[in-house]
């Protein structure tokens, strides 16, 4: 059973607040990083250290997207800027492409032309902390995108946790060339972080044009709203034509509502209402467009769109009234 969201009807949540989370977390992390490379002269802690200098630029572009997106709506974009957050989620792909092609150049150059490690003790220490910095900052942007439906903290959180796999990964390569002495497997090690970046960096961009294509609401919500609209059902109203999209923290949805021929303007606009409060009570980011059709009229049924989310069960012909 989908817990309903307790925030009021239309209620926009400032995220811009984890953005500078992400921003301090990544200049901590930089700067120990960083530290960590000069010390030791390692090329996996340096593609580390390359890629929490993405994540900077990247928090500093989610920040200017969550400001974007917060506007409100004006005579010029009249649905707002929500899908703003799609185009952060893109430049963070980008630049993490960016990121792995300097850590194979890196990777590649030093495999050819190794060079001992040195302070491998004081420099994987420093590492670690980094990466439970990172690894904390991650959790608290995965659960604040998953629950304010925002692109740009999952794909930061996203990212972030990327980076503690990798600084794990590095960690491991490192200390294993302390133990064997096998200086190129630094450089095998980062030439791995570099390939496991570029699948991160794929993933992000097919989230992100999903997004700009108008990608429909989670499973989650369309069982939501059909769920309303099974229950509202019977003899004398139906509905059909259920399509849903989603820009950033916003979401939308469209459905026609078939009523009983003799009703009154009154009486379908007050039905309305009240089914959309319904909705919007569970769903507060949701924006409702309803089509009143008359329920027996042969033409409420030539207008169903091609893309729709099923709302009845199997046995239900949405191309005719109930009972027919």
């Amino acid at each position: 059973m989908t817990t309903p969201d307790r925030r009021a009807p239309g209620e926009r949540v400032d995220l811009r607040r984890f953005a500078w989370l992400s921003i301090v977390a990544a200049i901590v992390t930089i700067t120990l990083k960083t530290g960590a490379w000069a010390l030791t002269d390692s090329v996996g802690l340096l593609s580390d250290a390359a890629e929490s200098t993405v994540n900077l630029v990247a928090a500093v572009v989610a920040l200017i997207a969550l400001t974007v997106a917060a506007r409100p709506a004006t005579e010029r974009f009249l649905y707002g800027r929500a899908k703003a957050e799609y185009f952060s989620a893109a430049v963070e792909g980008l630049m993490i492409f960016v990121a792995a092609a300097v850590i194979l150049v890196t990777a590649v150059e030093r495999f050819i032309n190794p060079r001992p490690l040195e302070n491998l003790g004081i420099g994987l220490v420093i590492v670690v902390v980094a990466s439970l910095v990172n690894g904390g900052v991650a959790l608290v942007l995965l659960r604040a995108g998953k629950a304010h439906n925002s692109i740009t903290l999952r794909a930061d959180g996203k990212h972030l946790m990327t980076d503690v796999v990798t600084s794990a990964g590095v960690l491991l390569g490192v200390g294993l060339v302390a133990l064997t002495g096998w200086e190129r497997l630094d450089a095998l090690v980062a030439f791995a972080v570099g390939i496991n970046i570029i699948v991160t960096g794929i993933g992000l961009l097919g989230e992100s044009v999903s997004g700009l294509l108008d990608k429909a609401l989670p499973d989650e919500d369309h069982e939501v709203i059909t769920e309303v609209l099974r229950r509202r059902t019977d003899a004398t109203v139906t509905f059909h034509g259920l399509q849903t999209r989603e820009a950033g923290q916003q979401k939308y949805m469209n459905v026609h509502v078939l009523v009983p021929d003799e009703w009154t303007v009154k009486q379908g606009h007050d039905y309305i209402e009240g089914l959309e409060a319904e909705l919007r009570g569970l769903l507060p980011d949701l924006t409702v467009l309803t089509h009143l059709e008359p329920i027996s009229d042969p033409a409420s049924y030539e207008d169903i769109p091609d893309g729709h989310v099923p709302i009845h069960g199997d046995d239900h012909d949405p191309t005719r009234p109930p009972g027919a």
